[in-house]
């Protein structure tokens, strides 16, 4: 693969959540290639293990429920008779679910009563992805970080652009990666004594299995909800997965970032700086 530039990890030892997934699993691929050890942790062990085969012998698959406490207490157990202990972790476990998620960008006293709006949306459904973004960043980051209190250590969160702008249709995803990154800055004052830093990547708009549906037809012709975001996009187009790496690397690199600590780095093309005028 093509680095943006290439910096030396072969002291870290990498644990991903939701690294079966297009963006954490190109984070693996990456880390790896810089010389880390990396353990990729999903609930679906077989998109992991796929990558991790293809990355080869520095990297293992782990099947973990990072809503589970003791399932994440194996996995790192896992790790450490494969490579030792972790000293870099990546949140990247979360994603929306459809029980989340309205029909109708903006709420009409005539909306139609088949409309799923926002009094239909169901409570289970707003739990769940609220957990399945903070509660997964909270657990893990517990198991993992103990280990780094005496050594250091390095912690990525992944939040997202609904953390700086609240997207229509989905407002608990929008609202749970607004706690992700309130939970990176916390983390980051609370663990800066033991000289564990934590930051958060926050990308834009990429094509991913989770919202291919939304940004194409299926005929593969773009949605009208594409046009709105390329059209609040300065760049004009959606990400590639390779343009996340140069931050990243930078993260990774504690010559490169060692003072950086409470981040949400934006890789958006401009969106969250855009006013649309």
């Amino acid at each position: 693969m093509k680095l943006p530039f290439k910096v030396d990890l072969t002291e870290k030892i990498v644990a991903i959540t939701g690294a079966g997934g297009v963006i954490c699993g190109e984070f693996a691929r990456t880390l790896a290639a810089c010389g880390a050890k990396v353990a990729l942790l999903d609930i679906d062990f077989d998109a992991a293990k796929v990558i991790a085969d293809e990355i080869g012998d520095n990297a293992i698959a782990v099947r973990c429920d990072c809503l589970d406490k003791e399932s994440i207490i194996a996995a790192k157990e896992n790790i450490e008779e494969a490579f030792g202990k972790v000293n870099f972790l990546i949140n990247g476990a979360g994603g929306n679910n459809p029980r989340a998620t309205c029909d109708n960008e903006t709420m009409s006293p005539d909306t139609d009563a088949e409309i799923k709006n926002f009094f239909r949306l169901e409570e289970k459904g707003i739990r769940f992805v609220f957990d399945l973004n903070i509660t997964t960043a909270f657990l893990v980051t517990q198991v993992f970080a103990e280990d780094m209190i005496k050594t250091g250590g390095n912690i990525i969160n992944i939040s997202s652009m609904n953390a700086f702008r609240p997207l229509t249709k989905i407002p608990a995803y929008s609202a749970a990666k607004a706690g992700v990154s309130n939970l990176t800055q916390w983390l980051a004052v609370h663990f800066a004594p033991c000289n564990i830093r934590v930051n958060a990547i926050a990308p834009g708009f990429f094509v991913t299995k989770q919202n291919r549906d939304l940004l194409f037809d299926k005929e593969g012709k773009p949605t009208a909800r594409t046009a709105k975001i390329l059209a609040a996009t300065p760049m004009k187009r959606f990400g590639e997965i390779s343009d996340l790496n140069g931050a990243l690397l930078w993260l990774a690199d504690d010559a490169a970032s060692g003072f950086v600590t409470g981040t949400v780095i934006p890789v958006d093309g401009g969106f969250a700086a855009y006013s649309g005028v």
